[in-house]
C-alpha cells in the first residue's frame, strides 16, 4: 500500500529528510527573487571584507565567533561562564551577554580589539524584553493594547536606551503562542492567537531594528524561542512539546515567520524537542524551514546551555550533541562552550564539514559588520547618550500611555468606575505600595525604586492624599514557597503583624470608607522563566482578605497586578468592578490611578482567555468544533460535568467606560471569487456620554474543509475612537490570503466553499454573516 504524505513526513523526521511544506507559489517566488536581488554594492563590500578577514582566521578562531558567554550583572541560567577574559584574549569569544553600561562594556571591547590577533569586536546582548531602563508593561499586557504603533514605539524606546548602555543585541521578541496560563513565560509573549502574534512580532522587530544601525540607536532583534516553546505539556517550563504538523504550521509557526519577513537579524533555538528532535539539533527546523524556505539571512543562537542540555534529552554525549548542533545550522553556542571544546576535533575527524563552520562564522561577522562595529567598535557605548536617552520624560510618558492602553476592564457593575475623588475611598492590599512588582519579571536594567506605585501616584495626583490605606495581607502566607522564591530574588517579606491583625485592620478601614479599592495579585517572581504554577488563582490569604472586605457590604473595586491570566470565578461573582493592570512598568501606578478616576478610559482587550478553573486548560477561542459540540442539554457531548466549556473572560474581551453598539454586518457580496476582495462592514456607535476607544475585531470560519477547521480565526482588527453619540463605519477587506491554511499535506491554500464572517467586540460577542468562495 502506498504511504500517505503524512506517514512519509513522520518517517522522514527520523532520518533527516523532512520534506518542506509547500507555500503559495507566488510567495516563494517573491521571497527567492528578493533574496537573489540582495547583492547590492553594500553587500558586496561586506562580503569582500568578511571573506578577507576569514581568510586570516584559524579554524579555532572561526569557532570562537560561535561562542557566546555570560558575564556581568545578571544570572539568567543555571551556570555562569568562567575565565571569560582569557578566552576573549585568545579570540575564542564572539559575544557576551548580561553585561552593560558603557564603562563595563568598553573594557571588554578594548580587550577584544586591542589584545587579540585579529581585533574582531564583540557582540553585547541582553534580555531587553519590555524596556531597558524605562520599563513598559509586560509583553502579554502590552499585547492587550492591540496598538501596533504603540508596541513599535516601546521597542524603539528600549533600543534607544539599550544601545546607549553598551548593548547592540536584545533577546526579544518572544513570539511563542501560549494557550496554557500555567506556563510562566506566557508573560513574555502576545497570547494565544497567531494572527495578532504575527502583527506584534513585526512591530517589535521594526521597533528594535528600525531601518538600520547608522545612528547606533537600534539593536539586533532576536526572534525566540524557535520553535513551539509555548506548547510545553502541562504548562511546565522546558517540558516536552508534541503536536501535529497541521497545528504546528497553522497555529504556532506564523509569528516566527512574520518576524523573519520583517527582517529580524537573529533567532534563538528553543529548549524543547520538535517531533522528537531537540530544536537545537533539528536541521529540518533550523535549516530547511527557517533558512531555505523562509529565507532567513541572520544567525541562530541557542538558548542558555541549550547544546549540553541535549545530553539530558538523551541524544548523545558532549561531542555528539555539539556535532548535531553544528549540522542543524546553529551559529552560536550560548554558554555551553561545546563548540569550542569539540569543534576542531569534529572537523578533523570528518564528522563536521568545515563549510558549516565557515557559514556560521560568516553570519556572525556579517551581523557585526552591519552594526558598524568594524568601523567603530565603541559606537554603542556612550555616557553622553546614556544620560540623554535614559528615562527621559518622553519615555516615562510613553510607559504610562502603554500601561493605560494595556489595562483591561473585566467588570464594572452599576458603573462603579470611574471613582469620584470626593468619595471616601480606602485603598487596601499588598500591591498598593508595592514598587518592585510593578515592573514585573524580565525587567532588564530597570530600577524598581524609580517605579511609581499606586500610593505614590495618589500622593502626586491628589494633594495631601487623604485616602485611607491598609495593607490587609501579605502578598502570600506560605513560608516554604516564599523561602523558595526568595532564593531567586523574590523579595517577599512578611509583615510584623499577624494575618488576622492585618485583616482586622483592613476591615476597620473599609468600614470608614464609601468605596474599597482592593489591590492584589502575584509576586513578580511568579511569572517569567522557570515560574510555572499548577494553580493560578489568587493566594488563599488574599481571597480571605477579599471575603472579609465583601462582608462589610462596601462596593469593591478589585485591581489586579499579575503576569498571566488568573482563575477568578469567585472574584467575578463577588467584586463590583475588576481592573486587570498586569505588571504595568515604571509608570504603572500613575496609569492605574488615571484609569480608576476616569482621566483615562480603559480600552484593552485580552489576548489570552481567562479560564474558570485550571481543569479547562488549555483553553483558547480558536478551537475545533469536534463531532459532538457542546450542548448542555444532552449527555453525550464534549463537555465537563462540573463547569462550562467556556472561559470566564474570552479572547478579545475588555470593557470600557463607554458603551458601543454594533450594527449587523453588511457584505459587499455573498459570493467571492479567488481574485476578489470582499468588504465586510459594520457601523459602531458610542451610545454613552464619554469618548472611548473600541477595538473592532474580524473573525472568519471555514465551514467545510479538507481538514477540520477552527470555530473562529482572527483575521483583522481596527481600533477606533468615538466621541459621545458618534457613529463610524468600520470596513474590513477580505482577500484570498485570509482564507488560506495548511492542509494535511502541509500545502498552503484556500479551498472553495462556505464561510462565516464575524465582527464584534470580542471573540464571543459578535455579529455574523455568510459568504461563499467560488472556484
Amino acid at each position: 500500500m502506498m504511504k500517505t504524505w503524512l506517514t512519509s513526513f513522520l518517517i522522514a523526521l527520523q532520518v533527516g529528510t523532512m520534506p518542506l511544506p509547500a507555500m503559495a507559489a507566488t510567495k516563494i517566488a517573491d521571497q527567492q527573487s528578493s533574496s537573489e536581488q540582495q547583492s547590492t554594492s553594500e553587500n558586496q563590500k561586506m562580503n569582500a571584507f568578511v571573506s578577507d578577514l576569514m581568510s586570516k582566521m584559524t579554524l579555532e578562531e572561526k569557532i570562537g565567533q560561535m561562542n557566546l558567554l555570560s558575564i556581568g550583572f545578571d544570572v539568567t541560567g543555571p551556570v555562569v561562564s568562567q575565565d571569560v577574559d582569557a578566552k576573549i584574549k585568545k579570540g575564542l569569544v564572539g559575544g557576551v551577554f548580561n553585561m552593560f553600561t558603557p564603562s563595563a562594556v568598553r573594557k571588554l571591547q578594548e580587550m577584544a580589539v586591542n589584545e587579540t590577533r585579529l581585533k574582531i569586536p564583540l557582540l553585547f546582548g541582553y534580555d531587553v524584553i519590555h524596556g531597558h531602563r524605562t520599563i513598559f508593561p509586560i509583553p502579554l499586557g502590552l499585547s492587550c493594547s492591540w496598538d501596533m504603533s504603540l508596541i513599535q514605539k516601546t521597542a524603539s524606546a528600549a533600543a534607544s536606551e539599550a544601545s546607549a548602555d553598551g548593548l547592540n543585541w536584545t533577546f526579544s521578541p518572544m513570539v511563542d503562542i501560549a494557550r496554557d496560563p500555567r506556563w510562566g513565560r506566557c508573560t513574555e509573549g502576545a497570547g494565544e492567537d497567531p494572527f495578532l502574534g504575527s502583527e506584534i512580532a513585526k512591530a517589535m522587530v521594526r521597533g528594535y531594528q528600525g531601518n538600520g544601525y547608522e545612528n547606533a540607536d537600534k539593536v539586533l532583534a532576536c526572534v525566540k524561542h524557535y520553535a513551539l516553546y509555548g506548547g510545553a505539556e502541562a504548562g511546565r517550563d522546558y517540558n516536552t512539546v508534541d503536536m501535529s504538523p497541521v497545528k504546528m504550521f497553522n497555529d504556532y509557526m506564523p509569528p516566527y515567520k512574520a518576524a523573519v519577513d520583517a527582517g529580524v537579524a537573529t533567532a534563538m533555538a528553543s529548549f524543547n524537542e520538535v517531533n522528537g528532535v531537540p530544536a537545537t539539533a533539528n536541521k529540518w527546523l533550523m535549516t530547511d524551514i527557517l533558512r531555505d524556505q523562509w529565507g532567513f539571512k541572520g544567525f541562530i543562537c541557542t538558548d542558555y546551555t541549550g547544546i549540553p542540555e541535549m545530553i539530558n534529552h538523551g541524544v548523545g554525549d558532549e561531542a555528539k550533541v555539539a556535532e548535531l548542533a553544528f549540522k542543524a545550522g546553529i551559529d552560536q553556542d550560548m554558554v555551553g562552550e561545546l563548540f569550542t571544546k569539540y569543534g576542531a576535533q569534529l572537523v578533523k575527524e570528518g564528522r563536521v564539514d568545515e563549510k558549516l563552520i565557515d557559514d556560521a562564522c560568516r553570519r556572525v561577522l556579517n551581523a557585526k559588520y552591519e552594526l558598524g562595529l568594524f568601523d567603530d567598535p565603541y559606537r554603542f557605548m556612550s555616557e553622553d547618550r546614556k544620560k540623554a536617552e535614559t528615562m527621559t520624560p518622553q519615555k516615562k510618558e510613553l510607559s504610562k500611555e502603554a500601561a493605560i492602553k494595556s489595562a483591561v476592564l473585566l467588570k464594572n457593575k452599576n458603573q462603579l468606575l470611574p471613582l469620584n475623588p470626593k468619595q471616601k475611598i480606602a485603598f487596601i492590599g499588598p500591591m498598593v505600595k508595592d514598587q518592585r512588582s510593578t515592573i514585573g519579571s524580565w525587567s532588564g536594567a530597570g530600577d524598581w525604586k524609580q517605579s511609581v506605585s499606586i500610593w505614590d501616584a495618589l500622593s502626586t495626583k491628589f494633594s495631601g492624599n487623604t485616602f485611607l490605606y491598609a495593607k490587609g495581607c501579605n502578598i502570600m502566607d506560605d513560608p516554604l514557597l516564599a523561602e523558595k522564591l526568595n532564593r531567586d530574588g523574590g523579595m517577599i517579606t512578611p509583615d510584623a503583624k499577624s494575618p488576622s491583625e492585618l485583616i482586622s485592620e483592613a476591615v476597620s478601614i473599609a468600614n470608614k470608607a464609601d468605596v474599597v479599592v482592593a489591590c492584589v495579585g502575584e509576586p513578580f517572581i511568579m511569572s517569567g522563566e522557570a515560574a510555572s504554577r499548577s494553580m493560578i488563582g489568587l493566594f488563599d490569604n488574599q481571597v480571605a482578605l477579599l471575603k472579609a472586605l465583601k462582608a462589610t457590604g462596601k462596593p469593591i473595586v478589585l485591581v489586579l497586578e499579575n503576569g498571566r491570566p488568573l482563575t477568578l470565578p469567585w472574584e467575578d461573582a463577588n467584586m463590583d468592578a475588576i481592573l486587570e493592570t498586569w505588571f504595568g512598568g515604571t509608570m504603572a501606578g500613575a496609569a492605574t490611578v488615571d484609569l480608576l478616576f476616569g482621566d483615562a478610559n480603559p480600552s484593552g482587550k485580552l489576548t489570552m482567555s481567562f479560564p474558570v478553573n485550571v481543569g479547562q486548560i488549555p483553553i483558547y477561542y480558536n478551537a475545533k468544533n469536534t463531532g459532538r459540540p457542546f450542548d448542555d442539554r444532552e449527555k453525550y457531548k464534549s463537555k465537563y460535568l462540573d463547569v462550562s466549556n467556556y472561559p470566564l473572560y474570552p479572547f478579545g474581551y475588555g470593557l470600557s467606560y463607554s458603551q458601543f453598539n454594533y450594527s449587523d454586518i453588511t457584505l459587499g457580496s455573498n459570493k467571492m471569487a479567488p481574485a476578489d476582495t470582499l468588504t465586510a462592514s459594520v457601523t459602531v456607535t458610542n451610545t454613552s456620554k464619554r469618548a472611548g476607544t473600541e477595538v473592532v475585531q474580524l473573525y472568519i470560519r471555514d465551514m467545510v474543509g479538507s481538514i477540520t477547521r477552527p470555530v473562529k480565526e482572527l483575521k483583522g482588527f481596527q481600533p477606533i475612537t468615538l466621541e459621545p453619540g458618534e457613529t463610524k463605519t468600520v470596513a474590513f477587506k477580505i482577500t484570498l490570503d485570509d482564507l488560506k491554511f495548511y492542509n494535511s499535506d502541509l500545502k498552503y491554500g484556500a479551498e472553495p466553499g462556505d464561510f462565516k464572517v464575524f465582527i464584534g467586540t470580542n471573540s464571543r460577542d459578535v455579529k455574523e454573516a455568510n459568504f461563499t468562495l467560488t472556484q
